[in-house]
């Protein structure tokens, strides 16, 4: 039995508080990349009751992905934008969903995150990270930025960390580890530097600033 929206809000506020609530629940976060890292910031920030999530992928689902993304293996084939709202639906049912499956570039970023209050990057390659940070921060001087760098490997989960690179701008993971031919990807990993964005975007609803 699905809860009403009444119960699933009163839920919310009885973690959060009302007036913390309220922050999340008008909230618009724009996730561009629904990979190892956004898929797992998708689902941390529905399950705290993020109002409205714009999410931005061209890709579709493959079975080497299952392993770290938040994806079902009878999704495999599916466009990722399709089968992260079918599964972000289930988690939170009333959540409002912007879905546009198509690749971002430095033309489009305008059209695509306008309507966004955070922005988190969540790219595979660092040419992609560059372009995004670069045109947001240009094109978008007064959002939020939360991107990551650093994620690969085995190496101590302790090393991921959240650093605040300017007054808008946000960096997550180690900074050091990059993905490569023997670096490997591990879930729990991938995850951790995740959950750091996906905090660090409640933080700043929140009006918690790191230092």
């Amino acid at each position: 039995m699905i809860p009403t929206e009444d119960e699933m809000l009163k839920a919310f506020e009885m973690r959060h508080g009302k007036e913390l609530q309220q922050s999340f629940s008008t909230a618009a976060v724009a996730i561009c990349g629904l990979g190892g890292l956004g898929s797992n910031i998708a689902v941390a920030l529905a399950r705290a009751g993020i109002g409205r999530l714009i999410l931005i992928d061209f890709d579709k689902v493959d079975v080497t992905n299952l392993h770290r993304q938040q994806y079902k293996a009878s999704q495999t084939g599916l466009y990722k934008t399709e089968a992260l709202r079918r599964n972000l639906k289930e988690i939170s049912p009333y959540i409002q969903l912007e879905v546009h499956n198509e690749r971002i570039t430095e033309e489009n970023v305008p059209s695509l995150l306008e309507n966004a209050d955070i922005i988190c990057e969540a790219f595979d390659t660092a040419s992609a990270k560059a372009m995004l940070a670069n045109a947001v921060l240009q094109k978008f001087p007064e959002k939020y930025l939360v991107s990551a760098s650093g994620m690969a490997g085995i190496d101590s989960g302790n090393s991921i960390k959240t650093r605040r690179i300017s007054k808008r701008f946000y960096l997550c993971g180690d900074g050091v580890s990059e993905v490569g031919e023997s670096s490997g990807l591990f879930s729990s990993r991938v995850m951790l530097c995740a959950a750091h964005q996906a905090h660090t975007v409640l933080r700043i609803l929140a009006n918690k600033f790191d230092v």
